[in-house]
């Protein structure tokens, strides 16, 4: 993709933002010339990052691009309360220490889209731990609860009677404070993210700042095509995802939405992929998995996932699959599975079985108790694409 200037990339979010405040004040800060604040904050609740998050990390390399700050910001401290945005009762705390353990994968994953060298990585612990009582007051007194119950969630579950925690109440003054211990110029977020990046706007006029100009974007539909991209749910594409994997998935998204993937999680242009959209679906499924595959492996890595993928709709087994050495005596189908990593306990081995989905030699395996006997090696199949070979030493 060739190198957009100022004016282009203000277009591209004019696009693309579901929200922009304020617009005037944002042309103005991409025309002055001088190197912007620009902020992105997420709490690792989970250790991977999927496509979702990658439609507002693209628009951050392009502001990049442009030579500006990236300051990507790890709530390794919110993390600890859970941002209770979309949430219909409180979220399950975390230790710091998971929040740090998350926050590390989460520094390889970003620099798969923004330069390394050009994004500053921080935590807010390193504010927020050193605030007093008396900071957190004085926090506090510049937001009425009125203001903060104006929140769809909040409000929802007061209605229902349902519990919201004080340190819930917290949770959008403290991810606004960021922005004030950062000085942000823009802040950039999912549309989910609106109430709690504004506040940092308003929070910043209280401390005497400019306060920062806010873009929200779209959120990705999951690939089941109802609720938004998330690894919860069970409906993503991790971009750190094995290369087949991602292929695999990035075929599997709805013909509905298959149009927004290609605009929001690609660099192809309207006229590259819609007549295909229109006149070949498939071929435009195949494009975007190759293309998806490419930008976060290799193009060598996606052709070879894309023979993978053929062979496996054939009926075909493929020839490059995960290979387990184990004991002759080791051969019970739930041990077996639980070592290609198919199944995380018995019960869980026992449902696949049960359910038609092992194959062992490409024949269906319904018997729990089956044995694996005479043979030096065996392949595992789950579902319709996934492959493990067994070695019995």
């Amino acid at each position: 993709m060739r190198e957009m200037n100022a004016k282009e990339v203000m277009e591209r979010i004019r696009r693309d933002a579901v929200s922009i405040y304020s617009e005037d004040s944002l042309q103005k800060k991409l025309e002055s010339g001088r190197k912007l604040r620009i902020k992105l904050g997420a709490d690792p609740s989970r250790p991977d990052l999927h496509l979702g998050h990658s439609v507002v990390l693209r628009k951050l390399r392009l502001l990049q691009k442009l030579g500006h700050e990236i300051i990507f910001v790890i709530g390794d401290f919110t993390g600890m309360i859970g941002d209770p945005s979309g949430r219909s009762k409180t979220r399950q705390p975390l230790t710091f220490e998971q929040t740090r353990e998350n926050g590390e994968t989460y520094l390889k994953q970003v620099t798969k889209i923004l330069d390394a060298d050009k994004t500053k990585i921080t935590y807010n612990s390193q504010w927020l731990c050193e605030m007093t009582f008396s900071d957190v007051i004085q926090l506090a007194g510049k937001y009425t609860l009125a203001r903060i119950m104006e929140r769809d969630d909040f409000e929802k579950r007061y209605r229902e009677n349902a519990p919201i925690g004080l340190h819930e109440i917290f949770y959008p003054l403290m991810q606004g404070y960021d922005s004030v211990a950062l000085h942000a110029d823009i802040e950039v977020g999912g549309s989910d993210q609106t109430f709690n990046l504004l506040v940092g706007r308003e929070l910043q006029k209280d401390y005497g700042q400019e306060p920062q100009d806010v873009l929200t974007f779209p959120l990705l539909p999951g690939l089941d095509g109802v609720e938004k991209m998330s690894k919860s749910l069970d409906n993503y594409i991790g971009i750190d995802e094995a290369s087949e994997i991602m292929f695999e998935k990035a075929m599997k998204v709805p013909d509905s939405i298959l149009e927004d993937y290609f605009r929001l999680t690609t660099d192809f242009a309207e006229e590259e992929f819609q007549p295909l959209l229109r006149e070949d679906i498939r071929k435009a499924h195949f494009l975007y998995a190759e293309e998806i595959v490419s930008m976060y492996h290799s193009k060598q890595a996606a052709q070879e996932a894309k023979i993978r993928y053929e062979k496996v709709a054939a009926g075909k087994v493929p020839e490059q699959m995960n290979t387990f050495e184990t004991s002759a005596s080791n051969n019970g189908i739930i041990e077996l599975l639980k070592l290609a990593g198919f199944a995380s306990s018995n019960s869980e081995a026992r449902r696949l079985i049960q359910g038609n989905g092992i194959k062992v030699d490409n024949k269906p395996i319904t018997d729990v108790n089956f044995l694996v006997e005479g043979k030096s090696e065996v392949v595992l199949k789950k579902g319709k694409a996934g492959f493990a070979r067994i070695r019995f030493q």
